[in-house]
């Protein structure tokens, strides 16, 4: 069994801060260790369920956040940006399961720390649907048929997971009291959890289905601002909605996924 670990920081337990999650900022440290720490225990529930191969993605940011050196030997890491799928780098058909840790919910949700991909970003939206990054990501995943088994962060993302993917064990390691606080689990309650529901969801792989996206596919990006679309609006292909929202059709979801970060960037 091969496995593909997405870590985000966002959705760490303690974490309620920008400050917390920024290089060089108060606590972005001490919480970069407890994000290695709760990888580091979703690695260890997919060895607990026989996995030969784990692969995990620094997802956040500039994507070197993870202590290589307090991983579990037997995990290969994958670290730094620019990369060409982002927070899914990595991702093929060869993978039997896709594992979420640290995940956090869709911009204008009540989650802490809430957004999508960006600070420009009010809404992504696939085939009419609206999607955080669990969305996005997963229909990565899907495009190459392999299912998302497992997702924590707080327990606005993990039911906005089960509302996107239907069959999915998810671990809430904090309770929004608002986008900058949180009733949050003790760092060591929280990977216990996450280690026991990653080995049970990978023992009883043949639950969960992947999230099949369309082909071909359209995604539409609400900006904040019209200067934001402006600018997003200039890749070839996009398609001027209304006065904030871009659209790119791309032949497959893949396609249309990169269009999107790409108009993303340019905002």
């Amino acid at each position: 069994m091969k496995v593909f670990i997405s870590v985000d920081m966002e959705g760490i337990s303690g974490v309620v801060a920008w400050d917390h999650t920024e290089y060089g900022k108060d606590g972005y440290e001490r919480f970069r260790k407890i994000m290695t720490k709760e990888a580091n225990a979703a690695a260890l529930g997919a060895f607990d369920a026989g996995a030969q191969e784990v692969v995990m993605n620094d997802s956040h940011g500039g994507m070197r956040n993870i202590v290589i050196e307090e991983l579990d030997p037997r995990v290969k890491l994958i670290s730094g940006s620019s990369k060409p799928l982002s927070m899914m780098e990595g991702i093929g058909p060869d993978f039997d399961a896709v594992i979420f840790v640290g995940y956090h919910s869709k911009a204008s949700s009540l989650g802490v720390l809430n957004h999508t991909y960006s600070g420009q970003v009010e809404k992504y939206v696939v085939e009419d649907k609206v999607m955080g990054e669990t969305g996005m990501n997963a229909l990565v995943a899907g495009f190459y048929g392999v299912p998302v088994v497992f997702v924590s962060g707080d327990s606005e993302v993990t039911a906005e997971a089960i509302e996107v993917l239907g069959n999915v064990e998810t671990v809430a390691v904090k309770e929004p009291r608002s986008q900058f606080a949180a009733l949050c689990l003790h760092p060591e309650k929280a990977q216990e959890l996450i280690r026991e529901k990653v080995a049970h969801a990978l023992r009883n792989l043949s639950e969960y289905k992947p999230l099949t996206p369309p082909a071909p596919c359209t995604v539409k990006v609400q900006f904040h601002t019209s200067g934001q679309a402006d600018r997003a609006a200039i890749m070839p292909g996009a398609v001027r909605i209304d006065p904030v929202t871009v659209q790119f059709t791309g032949e497959d979801y893949l396609e249309a996924y990169r269009g999107a970060r790409t108009m993303i960037s340019l905002a």
